[in-house]
């Protein structure tokens, strides 16, 4: 029997950290193998300077390289002794900042019961899409708007749109290999699609449209390619019942083509 006094595991409090962050530098939110920069790399290595040592963090949706977020949401676990006080929730923020990079900001952390995750307790992603419609290319919005000269019918847009509302099987909207990928697992490619609203919106004076999705979650490059998809359609090129079809076909070709990432942003979740 050992004579070795080991020490009582430190009393764990379980976070949820609201986060912003400009996709242009990351390839994508989640950590990879190799010198790559990703959100996830970063705050992790943040918190991990913060607490001294290693912090999982799980997220409500992965970002693709590119993607930006205004909303997105991380859940973690870190030691209670780490915050100071209980509700010394404002300095673990500031601390948060000082040592993320400044194309990550931490806009909140909360207290949520143990086990929380960010991942499993979010029953809904919203997302939207900026598109710049018009003849010239946009100044201030260009890092996050996607310029499209063609004119862009949104009436029948709007049309089309409806078709992808309601649970489905997207298999036609994600990346070729991640779906097979999931199906060789016996995983599903359905999800459910709660809202799409397409409206004209003006940022930083430059008219744009704005694209926005809800549904309870997504697949690989889903929101991009359904916007690629009705682009296609706002542009005369398929009529809006076409969508219907590449819903049914079921492969990836048979879709519009993949929106650039600059133009998608995480916005906010839903949580149970």
């Amino acid at each position: 029997m050992s004579d070795v006094a080991h020490e009582p595991a430190p009393e764990m409090v379980t976070l949820a950290l609201t986060l912003a962050y400009d996709g242009a530098g990351f390839s994508g939110f989640a950590r990879q193998q190799g010198e790559v920069r990703t959100v996830q790399a970063e705050l992790e290595a943040a918190l991990a300077t913060l607490v001294g040592a290693l912090v999982d963090t799980v997220c409500a949706g992965r970002t693709d390289a590119g993607v930006h977020a205004q909303g997105q949401v991380v859940s973690c676990d870190i030691p209670t002794s780490a915050l100071g006080r209980a509700d010394d929730l404002a300095h673990l923020v500031r601390s948060l900042n000082a040592l993320t990079p400044p194309d990550i900001v931490v806009r909140e952390a909360r207290i949520v019961a143990e086990g929380w995750s960010a991942r499993f307790d979010t029953v809904a992603r919203e997302y939207r899409y900026l598109i710049a419609n018009t003849t010239e290319p946009p100044l201030f919005t260009a890092s996050y708007a996607w310029h499209v000269v063609s004119p862009l019918d949104l009436a029948t847009m709007r049309e089309a749109a409806t078709r992808l509302v309601g649970e489905h099987d997207f298999a036609s909207f994600c990346v070729a290999a991640s779906a097979d990928s999931l199906h060789e697992q016996g995983l599903s490619t359905c999800r459910e699609i709660i809202s799409i609203e397409i409206d004209t919106v003006c940022e930083l004076g430059e008219p744009l449209i704005a694209v926005t999705v809800v549904g309870n979650a997504f697949l690989h490059s889903m929101v991009r390619t359904i916007v690629g998809t009705l682009v296609e359609v706002g542009r005369g090129k398929r009529p809006p019942e076409w969508v219907q079809e590449v819903l049914d076909a079921r492969n990836r070709a048979a879709a519009g083509p993949c929106a650039p990432a600059h133009g998608l942003t995480f916005v906010r979740t839903r949580e149970r």
